[in-house]
């Protein structure tokens, strides 16, 4: 097919571009239809949403025919792909349209791999090209159209990339247009976000997809049942088959399955992820020679990203690994996850690209309604520390202030950044270093770029390049569980040595690859080549693992406290075995311990060195509950790592005062003794507030809530639990009462009241509304009115005993009782008490504490 336009781009001529859209060939939207929507779109609107479903083929090639554009006269278009490797196919794709090279009318940029001409119009790039595209220009002046391709997969590059152009749209390029492309995307999602633009649906039918399911067994792995279905498509099928696993370990033991038994003639075997070379990716992803077939065993990146020719059979593991963060222990890790239905309909749909296929799932239909519809925006589960660096340099405190389909979370945000301070890559503030614009530069994770500069400036820039490369690479070593080793300064031997040939731990490939790493760091930091000294290992880990450096639990064989405060241990140490200060590169994650995979030994004058401006010194003062007394040690501190510990002679009167009284507030081995005095002191002062405010509330409650007030202040100059055991509660309350309470305290609320006898009786407060005098009978002889208290406001409730002490009349009404009840009683006691005096007329009788004389 050939699409014909014109314009002032093309200098008025008509200018043939070769298209062939695999859409038309499976009856969808045609190219004449679906461009002239697209341009009318983006001619009407500053952005657009481009949809196909799945299967469908790629859209890449499209920008291709804006070339033509008027609003494009002399401007360039960037590309976004989530991958390097989808990054390059398209750039050779869209040139071999035009009969190019790459490099000419279509480029590509990716880490490490840069293809653009002077002539060059299509850029395509991967996505963190663009944020730092963003970082050098924000207006991105000469581009005039910038794609997001397979946006759907929420990639944090991506989401990033989006917002911050969604910015410069608004601020600064009104003009610039924007066009997001997916087959599973949200849409409406999408459009919203981009303010109600257009969503052009290329809607229609791809070749029909036989999907077979095919349920796991919990008695088998994975890589065997993926290897048995191969055979059966072999079997039974035609075509190319493409099998997608989690990861690059279950691929390589499937290939070793598949080639363990007799493949039919003619079959050949490809792996196919991200840490392939160029060379091994375009053998997996070319078409097969004629009359062969290919197995293709890929991991998710060729969910949608890719074009493999001659697929016709999809087998479906079911599986993905994926990054998962937790703000609580500070670490990421790979888990393997059910992919959710979006991803099983775009792996299916490869096999119906060209012909009717056939895909196999290994799992049931009733796992099949299970699965999510669409996976969790990375934004929200992974690490975000280079997501807030990128924000730093870009200026931008609050996140919000740009507009995103997910925010990022704020507790993963708040810890990145926490990590950034330590880093020296922003202020507590959140803006910008010098130190951290130069980290940004460099496009690698914030801790390998602080590493870098750090290795570089301290003499150790070969080393600190050749870790941060291993560190970015899967491990070069094979994780055979008989050959374990997580010292990472075995890998960086490995690195520097050319005498590895031996070793049969070492992956081959991995280890060029991280060799060329490492030469591309030096070529960027101006680093000679230099023999690489393991010694610096742990130093340079420090530095990008600032919160992991740990220190061996004493005791405790190899576990260990790291500086953020979680554990780690050493399942399988090794070289490492004993070494009292270490730094992980690599843990589980798991808490409340974490199992190392990688790190490396560290000298604890090393660390003091590293981190001196982040060491605190500080006393700490504790109760010790088992010896009653208060010690105190000088500690200096790096996070929950204690450096250094000894005995304070001199605390602070206060300190020690302090931590008594935190003893004391949790009855932590001392409790405060209530004298009777004290006890009766607060029950004076309850009965008191009943009917005046203005006294001070002394139940439990309040005085633990106000100890600091009341008791801390007697406190200074104690250590021990017998000096605060001794206290006398009572005089400490009595100095919180005011002069003019103090005063008016006797008078209002008596602790005793004088009876007709001579005897001071005591009141009893204990019931605050019902003050009790508690008093023998032949004591009260004489009086006629009921003793009071409060200046007389709140009669006393007596408790009339006979002579041996026990009750017998309660009341608050003496006159009463001496004129109705007072003869029952008197009836009832003469009997039991003959020597006791018991008057006719109570009121002209003398009080009397004594029996009646005997008679001489």
């Amino acid at each position: 097919m050939c699409v014909t336009w014109g314009g002032s781009g093309v200098a008025g001529r008509t200018t043939f571009y070769p298209m062939t859209f695999p859409w038309s060939r499976g009856g969808l939207l045609p190219i004449d239809d679906t461009l002239p929507a697209l341009r009318a779109a983006l001619g009407a609107s500053s952005a657009a949403v481009l949809q196909a479903p799945p299967g469908a083929g790629k859209t890449t090639h499209v920008p291709l025919a804006l070339l033509g554009e008027s609003w494009l006269d002399s401007q360039r278009i960037v590309m976004l792909e989530p991958r390097r490797l989808a990054a390059r196919a398209a750039a050779r794709r869209m040139a071999a349209l035009l009969g190019e090279q790459v490099g000419e009318s279509v480029g590509f940029r990716v880490r490490g791999e840069t293809r653009i001409g002077r002539a060059t119009r299509i850029e395509v790039v991967t996505e963190g090209v663009l944020t730092r595209l963003l970082h050098a220009d924000p207006a991105l002046e000469g581009i005039g159209l910038v794609v997001f391709d397979e946006f759907h997969e929420r990639s944090v590059h991506a989401d990033l990339g989006l917002a911050l152009t969604l910015q410069t749209q608004e601020l600064l390029r009104p003009e610039l247009r924007l066009l997001v492309m997916s087959a599973t995307l949200d849409g409406a999602a999408v459009a919203a976000l981009l303010g109600g633009a257009p969503v052009i649906t290329s809607e229609g039918r791809a070749f029909p997809v036989d999907v077979r399911y095919l349920p796991s067994r919990a008695d088998r792995f994975i890589d065997a049942m993926v290897a048995d279905a191969v055979r059966r498509a072999l079997a039974s099928e035609d075509g190319s088959i493409l099998a997608f696993l989690p990861g690059a370990g279950e691929i390589a033991r499937v290939a070793e399955r598949l080639r363990a038994e007799s493949l039919p003639r003619g079959v050949t075997v490809h792996p196919l992820f991200g840490d392939l070379s160029s060379r091994e990716q375009d053998a997996a992803v070319l078409p097969a020679s004629g009359g062969e077939r290919k197995v293709v065993l890929a991991t998710a990146i060729a969910e949608t990203s890719l074009t493999i020719e001659g697929v016709r059979v999809v087998v479906d593991s079911g599986l993905a690994r994926v990054s998962r963060f937790s703000p609580r222990s500070g670490m990421a890790r790979l888990e393997t996850v059910r992919v959710s239905r979006a991803s099983a309909d775009q792996r299916c749909g490869r096999a119906g690209r060209t012909t009717p296929g056939v895909c196999y799932r290994l799992w049931s239909e009733a796992e099949q309604a299970g699965l999510l519809e669409r996976a969790t925006p990375e934004i929200l589960v992974t690490d975000l520390a280079p997501l807030a660096l990128d924000l730093a340099v870009a200026g931008l405190v609050d996140p919000l202030a740009l507009r995103w389909l997910d925010p990022p979370p704020a507790a993963a945000l708040a810890q990145a950044r926490e990590l950034l301070v330590e880093l020296n890559a922003i202020d507590e503030a959140a803006r910008i270093t010098p130190h951290g614009r130069r980290m940004a530069e460099l496009g690698a994770h914030p801790r390998l770029a602080h590493m870098l500069l750090l290795g570089r400036d301290r003499g150790s820039g070969a080393a600190a390049c050749a870790l941060a490369a291993l560190l970015d690479e899967r491990d070069v070593f094979r994780r055979d569980p008989g050959m374990r080793d997580i010292d990472i300064r075995s890998r960086l031997r490995a690195v520097g040595s050319a005498a590895d040939a031996g070793d049969p731990r070492l992956d081959r490939e991995r280890l060029r690859r991280v060799r060329e790493r490492s030469a591309a760091w030096r070529s960027a930091l101006g680093v000679a080549s230099a023999p690489v000294q393991d010694d610096d290992a742990g130093a340079l880990l420090a530095m990008a693992y600032p919160d992991r450096v740990a220190r061996r639990r004493e005791g405790e064989g190899n576990r260990y406290l790291l500086r953020s405060g979680v554990g780690a241990r050493l399942d399988d140490a090794g070289s490492l075995a004993g070494a009292p200060w270490l730094v992980a590169a690599e843990t589980s994650g798991e808490r409340p311990e974490a199992r190392v995979f990688l790190a490396a030994p560290v000298e604890m004058s090393e660390v003091e060195h590293l981190f001196a401006s982040q060491v605190v010194r500080e006393e700490v003062v504790e109760w010790q509950p088992a010896s009653g007394v208060v010690a105190a040690r000088v500690r200096d501190r790096l996070g929950a790592l204690v450096l250094r510990d000894a005995p304070l002679r001199q605390p602070r009167v206060e300190a020690v005062a302090g931590a008594l009284l935190l003893a004391v507030e949790r009855e932590d081995g001392v409790r405060l003794s209530w004298s009777a005095r004290a006890t009766r002191l607060r029950e004076r002062v309850a009965f008191l507030r009943t009917f005046d405010a203005g006294w001070p509330d002394w139940s439990d409650a309040a005085l633990r809530a106000s100890m600091e007030e009341w008791l801390l202040p007697h406190l200074v100059g104690m250590r021990r639990r017998g000096e605060v055991e001794q206290l006398e509660l009572a005089s400490v309350l009595l100095e919180q009462l005011p002069f003019d309470q103090r005063r008016a305290l006797d008078r209002l609320a008596p602790t005793h009241v004088l009876v007709p006898s001579g005897s001071r009786v005591p009141v009893d407060y204990s019931d605050p509304t019902t003050p009790v005098l508690a008093v023998r009978l032949q004591e009260m002889f004489g009086l006629a009115e009921t003793p009071c208290v409060a200046d007389g406001r709140v009669p006393l409730t007596l408790h009339l005993l006979s002579p041996a002490g026990r009750p017998v009349q309660v009341t608050r009404d003496l006159a009463g009782f001496w004129r109705n009840s007072y003869f029952a009683v008197r009836k009832e006691l003469r009997g039991r008490y003959p020597k006791h005096e018991w008057p006719d007329d109570p009121l002209g009788a003398a009080a009397t504490r004594r029996a009646k004389r005997r008679p001489m």
